[in-house]
């Protein structure tokens, strides 16, 4: 090998060092703000004597806090290779499959289906709509439809890529999804408590409204575990339908929106795009419910559940982008609220119908 050929191999392999050192770096400064927004949890319930806030506020709380110190030393961008929200969103959804037995999926799934079907359907209809009276580029406008009507920005990552969507019009989505996730995570469980909403109702509207799935775990985890499991569940059912509506989306587009038949997409996209953590959540469930888990292992999936999640709250503060905020204009803001009130009142009058007991079901 040549003096020039051993430097470049030299040269890369520090580079990808130098990668990995950044990668743990950051992994470990998401880790440090979940611990340190758990011990605030603490302090303040004690400090207080009663429960001040949930850790999912805290910890989303950290993360925009370090965001805006991250970003204004001008480090964001080199650490952010640890903020991996879905990474640690997911891993904690599918540990928390061992506390939930086959039999709640079964009854829950079903009507969460149900309720998925209706809510994507209207919900996708009417921000299409909404999109087309505010003259929005198609594109964005589908990224939006699908964001705000699936599951945030997964929905809107698949949706662009049945589209050939723009990069700036996935980040403009990605920016208005957490956003308006943010402050639902906190109004919505004390809108439920003040409603006075049963708890799996609750659970369902959370689940079925909120466009992201952390900000739907968390949300969740401040009305109650119990509402958490609902809102988990009804979002995955919301999810699983992800490739369905991300294939429906390109084979429209391919035979309406550009017109080039030739290009349809093959089924098989449905499962590529189909979120495959679903299936560890409920694998786990499986196990549990067949008695695989001792009670000492049950607690210690439980700890190891609530540290993935907690780290997945910190990171969707870390990953909200402040910038594209002055980048987005009024109709964007304006679309999608008048979208996010529509899921919001629907979504409502869903869960109620079909998680209440009133049908008999």
């Amino acid at each position: 090998m040549s003096q020039q050929s051993a430097s470049m191999a030299e040269s890369s392999e520090s580079g990808g060092m130098s990668k990995a050192v950044v990668f743990v770096v950051s992994v470990a400064i998401v880790f440090a703000l979940a611990y340190l927004s758990r011990q605030m949890n603490i302090w303040g319930d004690k400090a207080m004597g009663s429960k001040v806030l949930e850790f999912p506020i805290w910890a989303a709380g950290l993360g925009l806090l370090a965001s805006v110190v991250f970003g204004a030393t001008g480090v964001k961008g080199k650490l952010s290779s640890g903020f991996r929200t879905e990474f640690f969103l997911k891993t904690g959804l599918v540990l928390m499959g061992a506390g939930v037995n086959t039999a709640q999926i079964m009854s829950i799934g079903a009507k969460g289906m149900i309720q998925a079907v209706i809510m994507i359907t209207c919900v996708f209809a009417f921000t299409w709509w909404v999109c087309g009276l505010f003259k929005l580029d198609d594109k964005l406008r589908a990224l939006m439809a699908a964001s705000v009507s699936i599951c945030g920005v997964s929905a809107a990552i698949a949706a662009s890529g049945a589209v050939l969507a723009k990069k700036e019009q996935l980040a403009y989505v990605t920016t208005l999804v957490i956003l308006f996730a943010l402050p639902l995570m906190l109004i919505m469980p004390w809108a439920a408590k003040a409603m006075g909403l049963p708890t799996d109702v609750a659970g369902a509207w959370i689940g079925g409204n909120i466009d992201t799935t952390a900000a739907v775990v968390g949300a969740g985890a401040v009305h109650s575990e119990a509402a958490m499991k609902v809102a988990s569940i009804v979002k995955m059912s919301q999810n699983a339908l992800i490739g369905v509506a991300a294939f429906g989306l390109a084979l429209y587009w391919v035979m309406v929106i550009e017109r080039t038949p030739e290009k349809k997409p093959s089924p098989m996209e449905i499962w590529n795009r189909f979120p495959k953590f679903v299936l560890g959540f409920i694998a786990a469930s499986i196990l549990a419910s067949a008695g695989v888990f001792s009670a000492q292992a049950s607690t210690d999936i439980k700890t190891i559940q609530t540290v993935f999640l907690t780290m997945a709250f910190v990171s969707i503060g870390l990953e909200f982008a402040f910038g594209e905020i002055k980048k987005l204009g009024a109709k964007p803001l304006m679309i999608y609220f008048l979208a996010t009130v529509f899921n919001t009142c629907l979504g409502l009058l869903i869960a109620y119908t079909l998680f209440s007991g009133m049908l008999g079901i």
